[in-house]
């Protein structure tokens, strides 16, 4: 069995597969404004991962067989995976990027609430007290009092529920992989998935399920985007799996949740969208609250 990184090399690279999925949502962002299809979007990124999962599954010579009994879990968590891609960057077209994935990021709370529905434990006092930080927090990011005021934009509306849906979705993704898919080896399991998100938005956009799913973007600062999207969301699947059984999980996890500060950030430099001071106060609040969640959970 391969031995652990240190932690502090661990927690480097958990640093930057996480800055690099936030990046991926920016150059997102640019795509879409510039006309690109949010389908189109899903291709690029899922094609380019699909192609590395399965050039790694090769190098390894792991077997392509599911064990028996799981193949409609499977094609289910592809398709949960690809509706959450779908839902992710129809938030990230819509509102600022931090915003979206600060709500995609209530994932971990559908967790705790699904596997209670399913049988599981039920939440703690204070897990229950955490969770209930985490939607103040989330209410001052959102900025309720406002958009409640009649001060809203007409996109918040779908974007936060596309965010929402995004996080629901994928915590059903996260109870099916631990609880009926932990005997397929993760690689194959992630790369299945991908191919089942690449097929389905194929289907989707060549099959005009959605108007202008794969339009082209409208100048050439847009498949710049496209491309470093696809590069960035790749690289940082990739690292991520490779390195994963070295990375100690259960212990560092609750680092990834760096991502929706990476985005806040990165959104501010590049794309110039910029919070307010409660707005930030909050979001403080949810990270806060989601990886003391986690660390509960480990």
């Amino acid at each position: 069995m391969s031995q652990p990184f240190p932690r502090l090399l661990a927690v480097l690279i958990l640093v930057f597969t996480s800055s690099s999925f936030a990046a991926n949502h920016i150059a997102a962002r640019i795509a879409f404004d510039q006309g690109t299809g949010l389908l189109l979007a899903i291709l690029f990124r899922s094609g380019l991962t699909l192609l590395v999962l399965l050039g790694l599954l090769l190098i390894r010579r792991e077997s392509l067989r599911l064990p028996e009994g799981t193949g409609g879990w499977q094609l289910l968590l592809g398709l949960l995976i690809a509706a959450q891609s779908f839902c992710v960057y129809s938030a990230v077209a819509r509102i600022p990027v931090a915003v979206a994935l600060l709500v995609v990021n209530l994932a971990p709370l559908f967790l705790v609430l699904l596997s209670w529905a399913l049988g599981g434990p039920r939440p703690t006092p204070r897990t229950a007290a955490l969770m209930g930080m985490i939607l103040v927090g989330l209410t001052l990011v959102l900025d309720v009092p406002a958009r409640l005021a009649g001060g809203d934009d007409a996109a918040w509306g779908p974007g936060i529920a596309f965010g929402v849906t995004a996080a629901a979705v994928f915590a059903v993704a996260l109870w099916i992989t631990e609880h009926k898919l932990s005997k397929v080896p993760g690689t194959l399991r992630s790369m299945l998935t991908i191919g089942v998100v690449f097929l389905a938005a194929a289907l989707a956009g060549f099959g005009g399920a959605v108007p202008g799913g794969i339009a082209p973007p409208a100048q050439s600062s847009g498949w710049i985007a496209l491309g470093c999207l696809a590069l960035l969301y790749g690289t940082a699947f990739s690292v991520l799996f490779i390195c994963m059984p070295r990375l100690n999980l259960a212990r560092n996890a609750p680092v990834m949740n760096v991502e929706p500060v990476a985005s806040l950030l990165f959104a501010w430099a590049i794309l110039g969208q910029a919070l307010g001071a409660l707005q930030l106060l909050g979001g403080a609040v949810v990270v806060s609250g989601i990886v003391l969640l986690a660390l509960r959970r480990s």
